[in-house]
């Protein structure tokens, strides 16, 4: 069978143009009425739904706040609590004054005994008391402090006291008496290093009881 196409070229064309035209509308159509509903869903999620979520949470945060309000006592409850909170890291900054002796036992020469030992952690600074056989253990003693360093695992070496000041002396039958004051590093007393010191050969120290016979 054979078919033979009579439309002109031109008939043709136009048909094909209408097709495209419509198929077009169609399309825009289409992506027209989508994009209003997604529009109208935008809109409900917005004013809809997000309203009734902040509603809720509105909800919750009056409901909680009333049920805390009703706990008895809930201020001092929080303050109690802060307290404690805090007791860790006061803990962290106490000196550890049980070094103190063992320093003191390490710095005071062999000859020399103590019956004055004040320690102000405040203004960190330290007075020693005592007497000993000579001036001479008296002036070792206070070239010893001047010149004793410690060290922290890592670090450099540093004074571990400053401004020692000879602030009393005097003779007695059996040697001599004498009150020493300086500064320290507050750093020898913290917690959380681990200080070594350094004392001078010369210091003839590390004697066990520096208070026997100290009176």
């Amino acid at each position: 069978m054979v078919q033979f196409n009579l439309l002109p070229n031109v008939k043709l064309e136009y048909i094909k143009a209408q097709r495209t035209k419509h198929f077009l509308a169609l399309l825009s159509f289409v992506v027209g009425a989508a994009s209003i509903a997604i529009l109208l869903v935008a809109i409900v999620f917005v004013d809809v739904m997000q309203k009734k979520t902040l509603s809720d949470e509105s909800s919750d945060i009056t409901r909680y706040s009333a049920q805390l309000k009703s706990v008895p006592n809930l201020n001092q409850i929080l303050t109690v609590q802060n307290q404690l909170n805090t007791l860790t890291s006061l803990h962290d900054q106490k000196p550890v004054t049980s070094r103190l002796f063992t320093y003191i036992s390490q710095i005071t020469p062999a000859q020399a005994n103590l019956n004055q030992l004040n320690i102000d952690f405040t203004g960190d600074t330290l007075t020693i008391g005592g007497n000993a056989p000579s001036l001479d253990v008296v002036s070792t003693y206070t070239d010893t402090l001047k010149a004793t360093m410690y060290s922290i695992a890592g670090q450099g070496s540093t004074h571990a006291f400053s401004d020692v000041v000879l602030s009393s002396f005097g003779r007695t039958q059996t040697g001599a008496t004498f009150t020493i004051t300086c500064s320290f590093d507050p750093t020898i007393f913290n917690t959380s290093d681990n200080v070594q010191l350094t004392v001078p050969q010369t210091a003839d120290a590390g004697q066990s009881n520096v208070f026997q016979g100290g009176n």
